[in-house]
């Protein structure tokens, strides 16, 4: 096979032992080639421009611009990118935050190395790639109603331990506004108190503490 004729992959993670990793499984096959690697999202971007890859493995958890914002900065200059999720993050919200921003597939860091093959394949071919598990995620996200952006950011200061005043005073409104939104949060979330939700939100990838 031809240089010209092989998936070129830019590969983007924090951790450079897992670029190292991936690099490695992916010299195996004859049919792939790394020619970009990238530690933030910025230089995701930057990567992104000067490679020009076929498919780009994109983790979700990096330093200055998250993975989903670096998806939908690249799908805007290029909106033919082939861009598929490797994170260890498991929510439905997460999920949900990759695909709309523009990724066509979604793997978790678990998964084997013949799946990892197959998705690079798939994207490649521009079909999505989503495992069994990542599609029951995306199913058990539909029983849920959305919060709203004000609700997340109220959730998300719920998760670093800030009570009903220091939220008020934060976001520039009344407490009583406050719990109307934590009242709010509860039901969406189908739990019964704050630290419950603030459980909930993490667990689905609503909100990340860093």
């Amino acid at each position: 096979m031809t240089a010209a004729s092989r998936i070129r992959i830019l590969l983007v993670d924090d951790h450079p032992i897992v670029r190292e990793g991936l690099a490695a499984i992916l010299s195996c096959e004859g049919d792939m080639e790394v020619v970009g690697e990238a530690g933030s999202g910025e230089e995701a971007i930057a990567a992104y421009e000067s490679c020009q890859p076929d498919v780009t493995l994109m983790d979700l958890r990096l330093p200055g611009l998250s993975g989903a914002e670096a998806i939908a900065e690249i799908c805007r200059l290029q909106p033919e990118a082939r861009i598929l999720v490797l994170s260890s993050f498991a929510g439905d919200e997460d999920i949900h935050r990759s695909l709309q921003a523009g990724a066509l597939g979604y793997l978790l860091k678990d998964m084997l190395r013949k799946e990892l093959v197959e998705a690079i394949r798939c994207v490649h071919a521009r079909q999505t790639f989503l495992p069994q598990v990542v599609q029951e995620r995306l199913r058990q996200r539909l029983l849920h109603q959305p919060l709203t952006p004000r609700e997340t950011e109220v959730v998300g200061l719920i998760a670093q331990g800030y009570g009903n005043r220091d939220i008020a005073h934060r976001i520039g409104a009344s407490e009583g506004t406050v719990r109307i939104h934590v009242s709010h949060i509860l039901a969406k979330l189908g739990v019964t108190d704050r630290t419950q939700a603030a459980i909930q939100a993490i667990k689905r990838g609503i909100v990340h503490l860093t």
